[in-house]
């Protein structure tokens, strides 16, 4: 897997992901970036984690790599403000600083009015099935998640259907 002529191997495929973060990394050792190379080799490593978890050892797709890559950002989010909250501001920049490293490998995220439009059709289109008050939460669930797609993180996506659907 990945020697130096795997590329070529490709037959002119486009780059993945996951050899875009490992030239990354390569770039960002010779640069002595340290943020970045740490950033970047706990991410392949987690990528690899996920690569052998489970019965048998596979190549994740762009998609699978995206999901990773956005759940290493979220813990770095999460431990920023545990950080922050402890008082422990330089560790919090650190962790914010890993997260904005990762942001680059991610979709741009929707602003909450690019959110808000989405969830608005979407709740639209499930009143037309019939889906009504809180219990239409699933049905607008299913509708706004494809079309958020990595765009915007679960949480974000659910408050913005519950505050849509309390409106009525």
């Amino acid at each position: 897997m990945g020697g130096p002529g795997g590329l070529l191997a490709d037959s002119g495929a486009m780059t993945t992901l996951k050899s875009r973060l490992q030239d990354d990394l390569t770039a960002a050792i010779r640069e002595r970036d340290e943020l970045r190379s740490a950033t970047l080799r706990m991410t392949l490593s987690a990528i690899t984690k996920e690569e052998v978890a489970g019965t048998a050892a596979r190549e994740l797709s762009d998609d699978e790599v995206q999901k990773v890559i956005t759940r290493e950002a979220k813990k770095r989010r999460e431990a920023a403000d545990a950080f922050a909250k402890g008082g422990r501001t330089e560790q919090a920049e650190r962790e914010r600083a890993e997260g904005e490293v990762l942001a680059d490998y991610l979709p741009r995220q929707l602003t909450d009015e690019e959110l808000e439009a989405l969830v608005a059709e979407a709740v639209a289109e499930a009143r037309e099935t019939g889906a009504e008050g809180p219990r239409a939460m699933g049905a607008v669930m299913k509708l706004v998640n494809p079309k958020v797609a990595g765009r915007a993180e679960g949480g974000r996506v659910a408050a913005a259907v519950k505050k849509r659907l309390a409106q009525g």
